[in-house]
């Protein structure tokens, strides 16, 4: 079987490895009868709805078997695959032109848009008349996860339909489709059935010459964590070096455990240091923040945490090591009673370093243990907790068991005694109170906070949340959404994944939450209860409650976004609810917009001030948000829409802020499945100025973001030293901080 004529011509190679893939696929499908019926072509071209999978299984089958054989499979993957524009286009004709589904949409009441005095075609006639374009756009709407009132359903059809009949007959002709799809090219370009990846080769693997740490973007991007990592290793090597030649003379195994007791000596102490987040938020303002990397405290946290409990088994087991030997020499005295009787000359106080020892290995691997995500996140948050509370123990065993440990320790101890001292102060001052929730359809809780006097924080910033009427021990970080020019109330969306956000989204859907007082409420106070759990106003799906919950709060601590306002040109990327710092953010600017808007008193025309200043040095920020699906852009569309308002007056060449939506459940323009709704909803934007279906003026693009095309366009802008923050999913993550590298970025992620 040769491809079509007018297609790219393949290779020998190319065209023999493209056919056995196929009849691979093929078999792997098909059943004993090597035939593929109609399941099973769902099933491999792995579409939502039945609609598209239907149409394209009539068109595959030739012959109208009902089945389809592997030479017609490969007839019209020839087409689809490797086929010229002419070829596919006529494909998606075939697809659109289809009368039958219209008269079964008619049959159950669908209301019909054929023209009045239009001329309805029949099936295979060659055109496509407004009901059939409407059956289309449905299926379209279903299989890209988009719900839309059949009112806006009719306003796409009528959109496209009229860009298309250019003889305005009531019908639409192939040439005519052709026309309305010379507009866009790229698409036409690469046509095909998307979700089908069985149907082509997977590309061969990109192989590079040397490994990607070993690149100079890679350094570049990395360069402070590299370094700090570096003196971190050379800082434990020379400690144990200079333990280790000290104590030569007293043996090998000696040598090795002092060597070691040295390094932990250092680490148990740095642990203190890495947590010490006020200490660490007010670094952020300083030159410190630029040469170490503050934003991996917490990483860094678990590495030395590893790295203590590998160091104090092996001085555990070379003390063992040398008791052992001591044993044999002697001959009086068990191993046993080394380790476990106090000797005095061994070490620690009153000779009990062994006993000491043993304890403070069975604490640092219960607390490993106990700190493993798996503990965390499987609803056992507590037993992590006062598992970890036993760094208290640690420390009084370390100085216990270790002569000089106190000297390191006494400085980050001091520090963080008083950060909790700090903490417990602001906690035991009578809590806070949660004023209101909004319960959001996509599982998010927006809780309004009344904010404490003094309570001062920077865009971007979290705090963790404690609601006893959850649970009495867990504190959970989140971040601020609310803008600090916001003096009242502080706002935190917390998203319902795990076990503790779901049950906070299940206490507030109550009516009315369960008592927390012990004893029976009197009938005054039953009916205060319910006037603060009041139900106000609130948007569609949306449940927006008046209430007096209690709840403290620690922090504010700060992020990686802090460095925004500092930059040249900020590309913020938010996945899912990962938009909640950048929320702040954007409000943050929205308020200095406000302040910095003047107006001519004569024809009132408006303008904002260059927001530059010694505290924002900010030319241009390019705003990402990448959902999954409709009901997630929901959290900030108003916010979002205010912020285009104060831009509205700026020419878009030199608009301050640049919002890019992106919807992944949503089929891209090159798929046939969402061509047709994707072209009705870029014309029926551009009649209206406003999106479908986030009511915003940007348009909500299909798809994942092609990120070298984005960061491709953002390097050409040349707006200044690009730095790119991210909120999201580490897997995202790791995709973006490979093209910051390609690109010469600078990468920041959050990290609590």
């Amino acid at each position: 079987l040769r491809p079509p004529a007018g297609t790219r011509t393949m290779s020998a190679a190319e065209d023999a490895e493209w056919l056995r893939w196929v009849t691979k696929q093929f078999g792997s499908i098909a059943g004993e009868d090597k035939e593929i019926d109609l399941e099973e072509f769902k099933t491999a071209l792995q579409v939502k709805e039945s609609f598209f999978a239907e149409r394209f299984f009539a068109l595959f089958d030739s012959d109208g078997s009902g089945t389809i054989s592997l030479e017609e499979l490969l007839k019209s993957l020839s087409l689809l695959v490797h086929g010229n524009e002419t070829d596919k286009l006529r494909f998606l004709f075939q697809v659109y032109d289809n009368h039958g589904a219209v008269r079964a949409l008619r049959r159950i009441g669908v209301p019909a848009l054929t023209r009045r005095g239009a001329r309805s075609p029949r099936a295979g006639s060659g055109s496509i008349d407004p009901d059939e374009l409407r059956v289309v756009l449905r299926w379209c709407l279903r299989e890209s996860a988009i719900a839309l009132p059949e009112e806006r359903l009719g306003d796409l059809t009528l959109a496209l339909f009229e860009a298309a009949d250019k003889d305005h007959s009531g019908s639409i002709t192939f040439e005519e489709l052709r026309e309305e799809l010379e507009s866009f090219p790229d698409v036409m370009e690469n046509l095909t059935i998307s979700a089908a990846s069985w149907l082509k080769p997977p590309p061969p693997a990109e192989r590079s010459c040397r490994p990607r740490c070993l690149t100079r973007a890679y350094w570049h991007n990395h360069r402070s964590t590299l370094a700090f990592l570096g003196g971190y290793a050379g800082l434990n090597l020379l400690l144990f070096s200079l333990a280790a030649l000290r104590h030569a003379g007293l043996g090998g195994w000696v040598a090795v455990a002092r060597g070691c007791g040295q390094c932990l000596n250092f680490n148990c102490a740095l642990l203190a240091v890495l947590m010490l987040r006020r200490c660490l938020t007010w670094l952020r303002a300083t030159p410190i923040a630029k040469v170490v990397p503050l934003d991996q405290h917490v990483v860094f946290h678990q590495l030395v945490g590893y790295v203590v409990l590998a160091l104090a088994a092996l001085h555990t087991g070379a003390h063992v090591a040398n008791f052992s030997r001591l044993a044999r020499q002697d001959g009086r005295h068990a191993l046993a009673e080394y380790l476990l009787s106090a000797r005095h000359g061994v070490g620690g106080l009153g000779g009990t370093a062994s006993q000491t020892g043993l304890a403070l290995q069975g604490l640092l691997a219960a607390m490993l243990a106990f700190s493993s995500p798996c503990v965390r996140r499987s609803g056992h948050f507590e037993v992590f907790y006062w598992t970890h509370l036993s760094y208290i123990s640690v420390w009084t065993l370390l100085i216990l068991h270790g002569p000089h440990f106190w000297k390191w320790f006494v400085v980050p101890g001091c520090l963080f005694v008083l950060e909790k001292v700090l903490g417990l102060a602001g906690r035991r001052a009578g809590g806070l109170r949660i004023v209101e929730v909004n319960l959001l359809p996509s599982k998010v809780t927006h809780l309004v906070i009344q904010r404490p006097q003094f309570f001062h924080y920077k865009p971007g910033d979290y705090v963790y949340l404690n609601v006893p009427a959850i649970a009495t021990y867990e504190w959970h970080p989140f971040t601020i959404s609310s803008a600090p020019e916001q003096q009242e109330t502080l706002w935190l969306h917390i998203r319902a994944l795990g076990q503790w956000t779901t049950k906070l989204y299940e206490y507030f859907q109550q009516p009315e939450p369960p008592s927390l007082e012990p004893k029976p409420l009197s009938r005054s106070l039953r009916e205060k209860r319910c006037r603060r759990w009041a139900q106000v106003s609130a948007g569609p799906g949306e449940t927006r409650r008046l209430c007096s919950t209690k709840c403290y709060i620690d922090g504010p601590y700060g992020t990686p976004t802090r460095r925004i306002f500092t930059s040249e040109h900020a590309v913020l990327i938010g996945a899912g609810i990962g938009i909640t710092p950048f929320a702040s953010i954007l409000q943050s600017i929205m308020y200095r917009y406000r302040r910095r808007k003047q107006s001519c008193p004569s024809c009132h025309y408006s303008w904002c001030e260059d927001l530059r200043d010694e505290e924002m040095t900010l030319r241009k920020v390019d705003f990402i948000w990448v959902n999954r699906d409709q009901k997630h852009f929901e959290w900030f569309v108003s916010l979002l829409t205010k912020l285009e308002m104060e831009q509205a007056e700026q020419e878009p060449g030199g608009r301050f802020l640049e919002m890019h939506m992106y919807m992944t459940s949503a089929l891209s323009k090159n798929d046939m499945k969402a061509i047709g709704l994707q072209m009705a909803l870029d014309l029926l934007a551009a009649k209206e100025q406003k999106d479908s279906i986030t009511g915003l003026r940007t348009r909500t693009q299909p798809g994942r973001p092609d990120w070298a095309k984005v960061f491709g366009k953002v390097a050409e802008e040349k707006k200044g030293k690009v730095q790119v923050f991210f909120c999201g999913s580490p897997v995202l993550a790791k995709v973006i901080r490979a093209h910051c590298e390609h690109f010469g970025f600078r990468f920041f992620k959050e990290n609590f």
